[in-house]
């Protein structure tokens, strides 16, 4: 996990190359993350599923 300064830092330089890119790379960068961000929320849901099914099946640990 990165610091907040690193983020920081990377986000200037994305930001930076971002402004550069031509709209069509900006449309294909969007994409991309869209992407991204949806497969993120899908592995997240599974996980979240499997875990109330093995708290149906073997309880909850108190």
């Amino acid at each position: 996990m990165k610091t907040e300064h690193e983020r920081e830092e990377l986000v200037k330089a994305i930001n930076l190359l971002l402004n550069q890119a031509s709209d069509s790379t900006l449309d294909e960068i969007y994409a991309l993350l869209k992407r991204i961000d949806d497969e993120e929320d899908e592995e997240y849901l599974k996980a979240y599923d499997a875990a109330k099914e093995d708290i149906r099946i073997n309880g909850t640990v108190l």
